[in-house]
């Protein structure tokens, strides 16, 4: 008799972790900046659908060669954010991956993707989900031209953002190498398509810094770059890490590590990341407090037939290969 109530415990036990599951899907919405429709991955965590908790919500955004998909077939997110929420190395949170190849995440020929992001994409998500909607519960992290984007966030909107995490980011002092793509991609060209240095230096994020430094928020940075990185990205990470830590030493992380500008390094490095992201934000809350704070936050349910991952797109099986920043 013992051992059948243990044989059936163990099927109860495993029913319900067949059940208890994040939820990966991707999403569009209507955008009047881009003026078309602006694509999105979203993560929700086990127990979205049956709570009534508001999150925290991460941004992650990809580099110039990548779209929404990236993070998830090429960076394993799910199964990251599955296991630290699972050992508790993180909260249950939300995971945003907007989608803009080569829109290095500024405003500019072609597309208006800091505008879209802010004015469609953030009031979308927190109308959508159940997101905190306040500043300690927005976390924006970045690979490549998308660190570039998320230190670009962070200093120029310090009241909207707790913490952000660049990995490997494309935060050149002066210009970018020849071998960047930020050289041949819209936001940085001239009419004729030649390089336009000073739209670079104007949407760099030397242009912000020293606004950043006279305002009184602090946002939390989190830096890693590899040691060998084909791009040069390590010194210009330290040299961005230099210039933040007089400032906010209490605020400041870097980290150098073994590697090039790969997957390799993002998908594992991702996770300490996140570990330092979440130590700077709000945990997950009953959603009645959000709703006294800011009438306009609502509850949301999941998409009634939200596409399956794997009918999206296959796996990249050239995951490893670099692009450049």
């Amino acid at each position: 008799m013992r051992r059948l109530l243990g044989v059936l415990l163990l099927l109860l036990g495993g029913c319900l972790a067949a059940r208890a599951e994040s939820v990966l899907t991707r999403e569009s919405l209507p955008s009047a900046e881009l003026g078309r429709a602006f694509p999105f991955m979203v993560y929700l965590p086990d127990g979205y659908s049956r709570g009534d908790l508001s999150y925290p919500v991460l941004y992650l955004l990809h580099g110039a060669g990548g779209d929404e998909m990236a993070w998830t077939t090429e960076g394993g997110i799910k199964a990251t954010a599955d296991r630290m929420i699972r050992n508790g190395d993180i909260p249950p949170t939300i995971i945003i991956m907007p989608g803009c190849r080569g829109c290095w995440w500024v405003d500019g020929a072609r597309d208006k993707a800091e505008t879209a992001f802010w004015n469609d994409l953030v009031p979308a998500i927190e109308r959508r989900y159940r997101a905190i909607v306040e500043r300690d519960g927005r976390l924006v992290a970045g690979l490549s031209a998308g660190g570039f984007g998320a230190v670009r966030f962070g200093m120029r909107y310090p009241d909207r953002i707790a913490a952000v995490a660049a990995l490997s980011p494309a935060v050149y002092a002066n210009v970018p190498p020849d071998i960047s793509s930020a050289r041949v991609q819209p936001p940085f060209l001239k009419a004729d398509g030649s390089f336009d240095e000073a739209a670079w230096r104007a949407r760099n994020y030397t242009s912000l810094i020293d606004g950043y430094f006279r305002q009184k928020k602090r946002v939390a940075f989190y830096l890693v770059s590899g040691d060998n990185d084909r791009f040069g990205i390590a010194f210009e990470t330290m040299t961005l890490f230099k210039r933040l830590w007089p400032y906010q030493p209490q605020a400041s992380e870097l980290r150098i590590v073994d590697g090039d500008h790969t997957w390799t390094i993002w998908s594992k490095s991702i996770e300490n990341a996140m570990r330092y992201l979440y130590r700077h934000c709000a945990r997950p809350r009953p959603l009645v407090v959000a709703q006294a704070k800011t009438p306009s936050a609502r509850a949301s349910k999941p998409p009634a037939s939200p596409q399956p991952l794997m009918a999206l797109r296959q796996p990249n099986t050239h995951a490893g290969e670099p692009f450049s920043p």
